[in-house]
């Protein structure tokens, strides 16, 4: 049974990951367009990375980037070792098979007799943790086949870099030694390399449960869609469904036998959101801090105008002036209220040319905007962040974008200081979260694009890449739908708490 790096990868988030891509893959999820994006996104700035060895050799086994080869496949391990016995200087996409492990190495630089410094594309703008044990598994790949590896490096993203024409890739990506830190954790790792061929002994899957987890939120977040795969749906009011959990939380949950949020005990080790979201569990009935609505209410100042933006981003920019993974605005949703129980006007501005959408959002919202008045947002530092990147970018709208920054209040205060609480928000105070439990009337679950993400990722599909032509103009009407009920919706939820508290 050989182990892949990628696979060892699956082990340390969760050993029953592992097994089940082994044993049973078909109940691990095919890449969503989500991800497939990301991968892309990758697989795009690995192409500008490997120029960095111009004279190097490519093997690899993918078909235009992304269409699997078995036959290379199978193949590489003895074309990557005619390669090396060859002496040559640089080799992409080599891979190496030894005492059933195997690992695809993304460049290995020949810098003495049989040595070798090698290195990791990584499209993260920094080395992250996971990165270490990464390069350790492909070290201890090299070495059992015989090879010296002197120095180890993980080649990622420099999101200072600013373009200026063609993208160059000596300035957008960036070098970072990490030899010392990738010694450290090779006996740990040989450690973990044989507990992972242990789990592959058994003919029964390991534990599910969340406790034996390894990653952050999104890590949890697959984890559990895939639990549910084979288990069955949880409970609405599953623990599963506490908010910001760590691993530790789940185990103390299970060993107690506690499966419901309502069940949760007051002697839970718990933080103050947590004990916020289980104490309305609890009680059945929301929880709401009327003074300090009020007085947040009392603050606002008409005209109202309740701003959303839905941005770009990409891990190489795709105008001058822009850099990696920066959040560039290519629409936004504007509802304006003038005075209380006045009418609801909207305003709007969709890109939908190649081009840097910013200059003629600018003049859009320039115009759309009134000087005074209270400009709301949910989550006010994202679009304040906008405004002062824009203002950078376009000196002549400085002044007035600075001035929107001035007058922005952030609608989320409510719920993300718990002076609003439902049992409904599930701990969160995303727009998400918090529409369906007050006004369920509202759903963005109903709309064919339904999270920034997605708005994000077709947006630059249909209007950046040229995909999606037969379908462009419903697509651009999707994207207004979805961005109009953001701010709809906090409209609604402005008028929902006025209603709560007067």
């Amino acid at each position: 049974m050989v182990i892949s790096k990628s696979e060892f990868m699956m082990f340390l988030k969760h050993p029953a990951w592992l097994w089940l891509k082994k044993f049973d893959s078909k109940k691990l999820p095919l890449p969503d367009a989500a991800l497939q994006a990301l991968f892309d996104e990758g697989t795009l700035f690995e192409g500008y990375a490997e120029k960095l060895f111009p004279d190097a050799v490519k093997l690899g086994y993918k078909i235009n980037g992304n269409d699997f080869s078995a036959t290379k496949y199978y193949s590489l391990p003895g074309i990557t070792v005619e390669e090396i016995r060859k002496g040559t200087p640089v080799i992409l996409q080599g891979r190496l098979e030894i005492d059933n492990l195997t690992s695809v190495f993304d460049v290995l630089e020949k810098v003495g007799d049989n040595t070798f410094n090698l290195y990791e594309i990584k499209s993260s703008t920094s080395v992250k943790p996971e990165h270490i044990p990464d390069l350790a598994f492909q070290t201890i790949v090299l070495e059992k086949a015989g090879l010296k590896v002197r120095e180890m490096f993980v080649l990622h993203v420099n999101n200072k870099y600013e373009r200026k024409g063609e993208i160059d890739q000596a300035l957008i990506t960036e070098k970072s030694e990490v030899t010392a830190e990738v010694r450290e954790i090779i006996p740990e790792t040989e450690k973990n390399i044989q507990k992972a061929f242990e789990v592959l002994k058994s003919k029964v899957c390991p534990d599910l449960s969340p406790r034996h987890l390894n990653g952050g939120s999104d890590v949890l977040s697959e984890w559990l869609e895939i639990v549910q795969s084979i288990k069955g749906k949880f409970p609405k009011y599953s623990i599963y469904n506490l908010c910001t959990p760590n691993p530790a939380t789940f185990g103390w949950l299970e060993d107690n036998g506690i499966e419901l949020l309502n069940d949760i005990p007051a002697d839970c080790p718990l933080t103050e959101k947590q004990l916020r979201q289980v104490e309305a569990m609890k009680t059945g009935e929301q929880s709401i801090n009327k003074e300090e609505i009020s007085n947040f209410l009392n603050e606002l100042k008409y005209p109202l105008y309740f701003l959303d933006y839905e941005t770009l981003a990409g891990v190489i920019p795709a105008f001058d002036g822009y850099r990696p993974y920066q959040q560039v605005p290519f629409q936004y949703s504007l509802h304006i209220l003038n005075e209380p129980n006045g009418e609801l006007i909207h305003k709007e501005y969709l890109h939908t040319e190649n081009s840097d959408p910013v200059p003629a959002l600018l003049e859009h919202l320039y115009n759309d905007f009134g000087t005074e008045g209270s400009i709301i947002s949910w989550y006010m530092s994202f679009e304040k962040g906008r405004n002062v990147e824009m203002a950078k970018m376009c000196p002549k709208y400085e002044k007035f974008l600075l001035g929107v920054n001035d007058r922005i209040v952030d609608l989320m205060t409510p719920f993300a200081k718990g002076w609003f609480v439902d049992k409904d928000f599930f701990g969160s105070a995303s727009i998400k979260a918090v529409l369906p439990a007050l006004l369920p009337e509202f759903s963005y679950k109903a709309l064919a694009i339904s999270g920034g993400a997605d708005a994000q990722r077709i947006w630059m599909e249909t209007v950046l890449k040229n995909q999606n032509l037969n379908l462009k103009n419903q697509i651009f009407e999707d994207l207004r739908k979805y961005c109009g009920l953001d701010t709809y919706a906090m409209y609604a939820i402005f008028k929902y708490l006025t209603s709560k508290v007067h």
